[in-house]
């Protein structure tokens, strides 16, 4: 996989805080993308699921998946940028063939990437950090990598679409690019691998419902509001 050196990327320093992570960005702490969707998120399902399985197993759930999804991404990422990497906990051994799934099948249509783990914020509003910036098919692509226990349905995972919808908007902003598509990969365990593409007018759609949320997020905060559709004017405009 070749790098293109078309974009100067920068890193950000990053802290978290009680679950709330942001990025001092020139001096200004911006909220992650992933705070403002999780501050934002209708709890009702997960509060179920806790009641469901007890706490400590969901606390246990969580953590396992956290840590599988860390050490997955740290095989991709070595893959991509060419380097060896090693983990022979019991974590990165369930994770090592769910990277090696994604790469032979998810990373096939991908000859050249601008970016591996690339730091991106929208100036006063948002911050966070996307898992590869890179042409796919031509197109100029965000990709996220996720793990999962069991398979997704599109329904279910909103916020990943969001959340690359708002890389998307930070990414053209700061750079001057103009990406066209945004692709979820999603790996089991078992090693199913799901992969959700997106484009055009419905990557516009899902940059519309990021910015309903970034606005709410602001409210709980009681700032002052974010005129979502004079901002998303504003971006198509500067493209």
């Amino acid at each position: 996989m070749k790098r293109l050196e078309r974009y100067n990327y920068v890193r950000v320093p990053r802290s978290d805080d009680e679950g709330n992570r942001t990025y001092d960005v020139k001096g200004t702490k911006l909220p992650s993308v992933t705070t403002i969707l999780s501050r934002t998120k209708d709890q009702g399902f997960l509060r179920k699921w806790k009641a469901k399985v007890g706490e400590a197993k969901a606390e246990e759930i969580k953590n396992h998946s956290s840590k599988r999804g860390t050490a997955m991404h740290k095989f991709i990422e070595a893959y991509i940028l060419g380097k060896g990497y090693e983990d022979l906990t019991t974590i990165g051994h369930e994770a090592r063939p769910m990277a090696h799934k994604v790469i032979e099948m998810g990373l096939t249509p991908i000859e050249e990437y601008y970016g591996s783990e690339v730091t991106l914020y929208y100036p006063g509003l948002y911050a966070g950090s996307t898992d590869l910036v890179c042409v796919h098919n031509e197109m100029d692509t965000i990709v996220d990598f996720k793990q999962a226990n069991s398979p997704k349905r599109k329904e279910w995972i909103g916020d990943y679409y969001m959340q690359i919808a708002a890389y998307a908007m930070a990414h053209d902003y700061i750079h001057g690019s103009s990406i066209e598509q945004g692709i979820i990969m999603v790996c089991t365990p078992d090693l199913y691998l799901q992969e959700f593409r997106f484009q055009g007018v419905e990557l516009r759609q899902w940059k519309h419902k990021f910015l309903k949320r970034l606005n709410e997020y602001y409210e709980i905060l009681r700032e002052p509001k974010i005129d979502t559709a004079e901002l998303l004017k504003e971006f198509e405009e500067d493209k």
